[in-house]
């Protein structure tokens, strides 16, 4: 390494920040570096998922979504048009 090269070396060091990591943190993996906004911003999001109930159907329902789609490839729907002529419904 010439002089200049290393001269170049120590001035980019000066603007970096040096951090010891302990391999108790890197085992498996385990460490994910981020910027504060972009860690914030997942937080928040956290949050807001957290405030989202997950729908789990029951096993009757998820046999009844199973026949609705077997119905559907079969062409045995009716289209929005159609269910509201069969009530009746008028616009």
């Amino acid at each position: 390494m010439t002089n200049e090269t290393f001269k170049s070396f120590l001035d980019m060091i000066k603007y970096m920040a040096i951090l010891t990591i302990p391999k108790k943190l890197i085992e498996d993996d385990d460490l994910v570096v981020i910027p504060r906004k972009e860690y914030e911003e997942f937080v928040k999001l956290r949050k807001i998922m957290k405030s989202f109930k997950i729908f789990t159907p029951t096993f009757a329902q998820k046999k009844d979504l199973k026949k609705a789609r077997e119905d559907y490839k079969k062409g045995k729907y009716l289209t929005i048009d159609e269910l509201k002529h069969k009530l009746e419904i008028k616009d």
